[in-house]
């Protein structure tokens, strides 16, 4: 096989893809990783990488770590969209240089089905929640609170979004560089290209969500996407000898949630909450979402590794994020989930439903005493780590990347058998 994979996003948004493609030529196939120049490094060298959304990338990062109200966010969006235009030329120049028999793509990345479908090869989606499929289980993830069963298959209609709301850039760019018809502007995100559904990669492990009875066959959970090769992160000795103190150290972090008008905010928040617990942290800046300074009992970084650092550490406060959430669970520590937006609440709910966590505590309504009385309860109740530890274990026994590229074989294999059938 030749794949193609197109990404967009934050780290979370990334490392699983380039773990992905890291298997894939591992397993004797030729995998192309296109995302954000930054995250040129993700990927090793027996992997190709090509720079795609670079200035989207860019916009992004600035605008959240600096926005301050609902001007600066129109302006972001509007920024946003001509990045959009400009990173679907960069899809389509990236797929005619690599000539690939296989695309796969997040759905930020808005051209990866329409390219496929120009070039007359399969297209999977691949997302690390569960979102794009419909089913009676549960609601959309970014839904805040759970729906009577009977109304959740009909939320799975917010897939219609990307249509909706894209849906003249898409079709300008089917029309005018893909010499392709135009598509309903009220499609599926899976089912746009007007046959039968699209495969779904869905990177997260069935024992933090079951799989739904009502998935159909096209709906594959592999397990999560973690790299096989170790880390060559080389940690700063003075982070070294803060992990080796004499007591425990936990983890804060927020990630991308930046919002630099709250950033003081926060960083006063979690430092006045830690001192009332008298608990040791290594608290991570990300993009302006924790504005604070080290002092003997916090070491303040910008970024760490998450697969190097929380082997290392007690327990894990993060925003709720997929990528940090699948780093604790794979190092088997409780976690407190402080969510923001998205999907984030629903994986606060997982981690809680599954005993790994306390309740989430949505950051936005964070204080001192309630974000010290959660640390309090996070690493005092031995439930909680027994718990992530026993989830832990069945993550890490899982073979992910393993197991989506033998779903791309399938995928890829059933493609040319449909190509061939007489009556196709």
């Amino acid at each position: 096989m030749r794949v193609l994979i197109f990404t967009f996003g934050t780290r979370g948004d990334i490392d699983p893809f380039a773990a992905l493609a890291e298997r894939l030529g591992a397993s004797g196939h030729v995998a192309v990783l296109a995302a954000p120049e930054p995250y040129r490094d993700a990927v090793s060298s027996r992997v190709g990488f090509e720079p795609m959304a670079t200035e989207m990338h860019r916009v992004m990062r600035s605008g959240m770590a600096e926005l301050r109200g609902p001007g600066q966010a129109l302006t972001l969006a509007r920024q946003m969209l001509t990045g959009m235009r400009t990173s679907l030329d960069e899809q389509l120049d990236i797929a005619e240089r690599v000539r690939p028999t296989v695309i796969v793509a997040h759905p930020k990345a808005l051209g990866g089905l329409h390219i496929a479908e120009r070039l007359g090869i399969p297209f999977v989606a691949s997302i690390p929640l569960p979102f794009l499929t419909p089913t009676n289980a549960f609601p959309v993830p970014f839904l805040v609170r759970p729906l009577p069963w009977r109304l959740n298959r009909l939320t799975y209609h917010f897939n219609r979004f990307t249509a909706l709301a894209y849906g003249g850039m898409i079709n300008k760019f089917r029309r005018e560089h893909l010499g392709l018809r135009r598509m309903s502007r009220v499609s599926d995100y899976l089912t746009m290209r007007g046959d039968a559904p699209a495969a779904v990669l869905y990177s997260f492990s069935r024992h933090v969500v079951p799989v739904p009875g009502d998935y159909p066959a096209t709906a594959h959970v592999t397990g999560y996407w973690f790299r096989e090769t170790a880390s060559t992160w080389e940690p700063p000795r003075d982070l070294l000898n803060f992990l080796q103190g004499s007591r425990p150290v936990i983890y804060v972090g927020f990630g991308s949630m930046g919002f630099g008008a709250k950033a003081e905010e926060r960083g006063r928040i979690v430092l006045e909450a830690l001192q009332e617990v008298g608990v040791r942290a290594v608290v991570a800046t990300g993009w302006g979402s924790v504005a604070a300074q080290s002092t003997d009992d916090v070491f303040v970084v910008d970024d760490v590794p998450h697969e190097w650092l929380f082997p290392r550490v007690l327990a894990v406060v993060h925003h709720g994020g997929s990528g940090t959430t699948a780093a604790a669970l794979r190092a088997g520590k409780p976690m407190l989930i402080c969510p923001v937006l998205g999907d984030q609440p629903f994986w606060g709910r997982r981690i809680h439903d599954l005993g790994a966590g306390p309740r989430p505590l949505p950051l936005r309504s964070a204080t001192p005493d309630t974000l010290a009385a959660r640390i309090v309860e996070l690493i005092s109740q031995q439930e909680y780590a027994t718990a992530s530890a026993a989830i832990g274990e069945q993550v890490a026994a899982e073979d992910g990347t393993g197991n989506a590229v033998e779903v791309l074989q399938q995928v890829e294999a059933a493609f040319a058998a449909r190509r061939l059938a007489p009556n196709s």
